[in-house]
């Protein structure tokens, strides 16, 4: 991991001055792209700054968004907001085998306020992973299997919620961005794609042939990965 990122200079002022001129538009709002400062701070907690209508405004403005993309998690920064707002929902239906290898089930929509995670045990995994901020690139990334989330829900209640799978890495994506974080910082850079390049050879269940071919994790012992010289693994 790089440094810690700079917390945002946005005061509470300006964060709803620009919340307010995102639901003014008459469109969805575009999707922040890297290389955007926001993407690089820490967001503001949540403490206020918003009303309840605005906040369900935005929440409301974010799913569409996320759905538009497509994507299955988006982020406040992501809109240009560093606020640490996040929404998240996995509806799409993958190939049996992939569901699989990956640990993907069904992740019903919600809202965090405030989250943070804790792994839960030592196992991880590592499989290729986009970002909506990235557009068009991929990378093998090893997070932690199983994660605890600890979140506020818009309505201001207190949540602990456990993840595995790829929900686990759904949550992780999304909280690191709300602390400057994308993606790239943790990727094995080696396994680094193109949208076309990742679909036209990598896009099978496990990320054996990839790690054999790109040459990344070698000799690595994370459980659930195929060895080096078993490219067809899970």
């Amino acid at each position: 991991m790089n440094q810690a990122s700079p917390p945002t200079s946005y005061t509470p002022d300006r964060i709803r001055e620009t919340v307010q001129e995102l639901l003014a538009l008459e469109t969805l709002p575009p999707i922040v792209q890297a290389g955007h400062p926001v993407l690089r701070q820490r967001s503001a907690p949540f403490e206020g700054q918003l009303s309840a209508a605005e906040l369900d405004q935005l929440v409301e403005v974010m799913r569409k968004v996320m759905h538009a993309a497509p994507g299955v998690g988006l982020a406040a920064p992501q809109l240009g907001i560093p606020l640490q707002l996040a929404v998240l929902e996995d509806r799409f239906e993958v190939d049996d085998d992939l569901a699989a290898a990956r640990g993907r089930i069904p992740l019903e929509f919600f809202a965090v306020l405030n989250p943070a995670y804790q792994p839960l045990g030592d196992r991880t995994a590592a499989f290729f992973e986009g970002c909506l901020s990235l557009s068009g690139l991929q990378a093998v990334v090893e997070r932690p299997e199983s994660v605890r989330l600890d979140y506020l829900t818009p309505a201001g209640d207190p949540m602990s919620r456990d993840f595995s799978g790829w929900q686990a890495r759904i949550v992780q994506h999304e909280t690191d961005h709300l602390h400057g974080t994308l993606y790239i910082d943790r990727a094995q850079l080696r396994s680094l794609s193109t949208n076309s390049e990742y679909a036209a050879r990598w896009a099978e269940p496990g990320i054996g042939k990839s790690r054999q071919e790109l040459g990344f994790l070698q000799g690595s012992s994370i459980p659930g990965l195929p060895s080096a010289g078993h490219p067809d693994g899970p």
